[in-house]
């Protein structure tokens, strides 16, 4: 039976904002630390290579519950170098998908409601909405410092194209936004290229020269700090073509986001309100075949090149055996969204299960 979620669907982004979190990651209980740190990450000691993906955690109190939670690596919302807003309500519904969302099955309308039942898939729309910096980075350095022995917080950011940007602007705003990341104390910093950046529909994660010259843009700006860059769901080709162009660059990918689809009610009308949202990503266990196979054409690829750089696992962990799957195919961290919205507890069940991981 599924749990009551620390994000309230019925609420707005902005009233979860200010009220949450809710249920579990509410509830003042703190999972103790392990006596020692075991595990590497980018060369700092965490206590698991467990965590939760930019999403669900929407500020600090989030990122402060996570970490008391016991999720080790916990990724802040995507943020911005200017205030954005949040698509129109609702932003979270559950998506009707017994099995597998299939690439073919994703061009075809998906049913969601705001019903939850397992096993658990869902639609998620924000439009990565953000606070001005001067809130973000004062949230980012209190969850910095709430991080116990053993424990990372990371951010991730996107660049904003706005009007009468020019490209040169558009790759600075980048740069200097994850610079304003590292001033507040992020010691791994996350590009998120797999929302849409430019117009309602393409990724910037698949236009791999503008990935090549934003990423080497951000290093030239970050310096030692580690890269990761946050990716959707890639055919063999065009995944190939990326890790050849950039990975000597970053220093680790995460994969997958969400895997887009027309989301409707059950009466077939669009279900969520704007022009732009006729498609809405879909993540939870409908999705995990794809960050699977994602982790694992990573992993090939990594070996066949003789490239040194981290892969985050991502989508559709929902109970302890989908992160052992995740640890098998070659994720040096996993993180689960969905799973944990619903489950608080879900990162202690996990170590329990794998304690060596």
């Amino acid at each position: 039976m599924l749990k009551a979620p620390f994000f309230d669907p019925n609420k707005t982004y902005y009233q979860n904002w200010e009220e949450g979190p809710f249920n579990g990651f509410a509830d003042g209980v703190v999972v103790p630390v392990p006596a020692e740190a075991k595990f590497n990450f980018f060369g700092h000691h965490i206590n698991y290579p467990l965590g939760i993906p930019a999403g669900p955690l929407l500020n600090g109190a989030f990122v402060r519950a996570a970490l008391d939670k016991g999720f080790d690596v916990p990724v802040h919302k995507t943020v911005r170098s200017k205030t954005h807003p949040c698509n129109e309500w609702p932003n979270v519904l559950g998506a009707d998908i017994p099995g597998d969302l299939t690439l073919e099955m994703a061009q075809k309308p998906i049913v969601v409601r705001n019903e939850y039942k397992e096993p658990l898939s869902i639609t998620n729309s924000f439009g990565n909405p953000s606070y001005e910096p001067e809130v973000w980075m004062e949230d980012l350095m209190k969850s910095i410092s709430h991080a116990k022995r053993g424990q990372l917080v990371m951010c991730s950011f996107e660049g904003t194209k706005r009007e009468g940007m020019t490209s040169e602007e558009y790759v600075q705003d980048w740069a200097d936004g994850m610079g304003m990341l590292v001033q507040a104390g992020v010691q791994v910093v996350e590009a998120n290229f797999s929302c849409p950046n430019e117009g309602a529909a393409q990724l910037l994660c698949f236009d791999v020269p503008k990935v090549k010259l934003v990423a080497e843009a951000i290093k030239n700006k970050i310096g030692d700090t580690p890269l990761v860059i946050k990716i959707a769901y890639f055919g063999e080709a065009e995944l190939r073509e990326l890790v050849k162009e950039t990975g000597n660059i970053v220093d680790g990918y995460s994969a997958i986001n969400t895997i887009p689809a027309p989301v409707v009610n059950p009466d077939g009308s669009q279900a969520l309100p704007g022009a732009h949202r006729v498609k809405s990503g879909i993540c939870g266990h409908a999705v995990k075949w794809a960050g699977l196979d994602m982790v694992r054409r990573l992993k090939a690829l990594k070996d066949e090149f003789s490239m040194g750089y981290t892969i985050i696992g991502c989508g559709g962990v929902t109970v302890p055996a989908d992160f052992k799957e995740y640890r098998d195919a070659g994720a040096d961290v996993v993180m689960t969204a969905t799973g944990a919205m619903w489950n608080p507890y879900l990162a202690q069940e996990i170590k329990a299960a794998y304690p060596n991981a």
